[in-house]
């Protein structure tokens, strides 16, 4: 695909992988449209961080309103949605407010997309909806399993967008990113909760059950999988895991982490940080063969360098500055 001039739209712009999504198609050429949560107080959230923020035009709303999503996607050809509630722990206590915004909103836009007539809806889905692998490597074919309300209303908001395919040919690709790391990631995530008690100069790390498995992507990696993703030929209806094929537990994460930072630093079970016992997802590792085939896209940072260049960041105090080490963010 080619992006030069190519007019986009990111929802949940102003988030973690959104923020890094938006310099990516800038640098591609893309005319960007970026939304924003909107707030009294008139800061576009990780957006305010980007470089050629100039460039973009940022649009403040919220996806549960229907009328905000069909002016948001007037005029626009491709659509990334990101926009979505996205913390486990948080789901527990208000999980209403995760089908209001991960279910409805998505249908939403979806209904919007179609009014419109867009060329690609890229729907960015999570590998919490596989639950605990049942066989590794995860592929797409993998059955899906709602072990927590976050994880049952991303599966909800992945049906609803295919449902749109298959219905009405709305051009729809699922992204399905395992878990993605690097700079201005949410301090509730594994990776920032590590790095910034370490920064912190903590010498007992404070974690939930550190004998899990995860598969860590890079976001630029995961950034450019989600433009793979939209420019896959014959990708419409499709799913598509994102993912190094790399499993590491996380007791090994901290070790690591430990090592990279040249930190003597133990490691404590905080009983608050652990999932309900059925609930926890035990296994996570990726097979992305299926976008690689299509795409030709493949990682390019390992874990280590990925870690690196996410330390330095945290490392940094005016960053470090954002995050209360000290506060379990949920």
């Amino acid at each position: 695909m080619k992006w030069h001039g190519k007019r986009v739209v990111v929802t949940g712009a102003d988030g973690f992988i959104g923020s890094h999504l938006a310099e990516h198609l800038l640098e591609a050429g893309a005319e960007v449209t970026a939304l924003a949560l909107y707030n009294s107080f008139n800061h576009w959230g990780w957006l305010e961080e980007i470089p050629r923020l100039a460039e973009v035009r940022v649009v403040t709303g919220d996806i549960r309103d229907p009328h905000l999503c069909d002016e948001l996607l007037k005029g626009a050809e491709i659509v990334f949605h990101l926009a979505a509630l996205i913390p486990i722990p948080y789901s527990y206590r208000a999980p209403a407010s995760y089908v209001e915004t991960n279910v409805q909103g998505t249908l939403n836009l979806c209904q919007a997309a179609r009014r419109h007539g867009l060329e690609r809806f890229v729907h960015t889905s999570t590998s919490e909806v596989y639950g605990t692998a049942r066989y590794v490597p995860i592929n797409e074919s993998h059955p899906l399993c709602g072990q927590s309300p976050y994880a049952a209303s991303k599966i909800g908001a992945d049906a609803i967008a295919l449902s749109f395919y298959y219905s009405f040919e709305l051009p729809v690709v699922v992204a399905r990113p395992f878990n993605t790391f690097g700079p201005r990631q949410s301090a509730r995530a594994v990776i920032p909760t590590i790095i910034s008690q370490m920064a912190a100069g903590r010498s007992r790390i404070l974690l939930g059950d550190s004998t899990t498995t995860r598969d860590f992507t890079f976001v630029d990696d995961t950034c450019r999988g989600l433009m793979a993703a939209a420019a896959a030929e014959n990708g419409c209806g499709e799913v598509f895991n994102i993912g190094t094929g790399r499993e590491i537990s996380i007791a090994e994460l901290h070790a690591l982490i430990a090592r990279l930072m040249g930190r003597q630093a133990g490691m404590d079970h905080d009983p608050e940080r652990l999932r309900p016992e059925k609930s926890e997802v035990r296994r996570l590792v990726c097979d992305a063969s299926k976008l690689h085939a299509a795409t030709g896209w493949a990682p390019a940072l390992s874990l280590e360098e990925g870690l690196e260049r996410t330390i330095s960041w945290f490392s940094d105090p005016a960053n470090l500055r954002r995050y209360k080490p000290e506060i379990y963010n949920v």
